[in-house]
């Protein structure tokens, strides 16, 4: 019979693949799960604890699309400046008459 398991519950049982080194066959044998359940469950934590170290904060696709939309905007802008500044040198080195 199948049941829900709490977020808290699937983390719990990653820290003790992840931090405490059990198995995770032994583990999803003990709680009644598949092993790739606990398998998932695991890989989910690895990357939840890479994003903290990261300071990653970025989870969806839309988010991540958003930010990559913000820095190709900076870089063109900072391109236009880039081209104006070189326009002025030009300008300002050119011999007075």
């Amino acid at each position: 019979m199948s049941y829900h398991v709490s977020p808290e519950y699937k983390e719990y049982i990653a820290k003790l693949v992840e931090e405490e080194g059990h198995s995770q066959r032994d583990l999803a044998e003990e709680i009644g799960k598949h092993r790739a359940t606990v398998g998932k469950w695991v890989k989910a934590y690895r990357l939840k604890v890479a994003r903290e170290r990261s300071g990653d904060i970025l989870s969806t696709p839309g988010e991540m699309e958003a930010v990559k939309r913000a820095y190709e905007k900076k870089m063109r802008d900072l391109e236009e400046e880039n081209e104006i500044l070189k326009k002025a040198m030009h300008i300002f080195t050119q011999p007075k008459p």
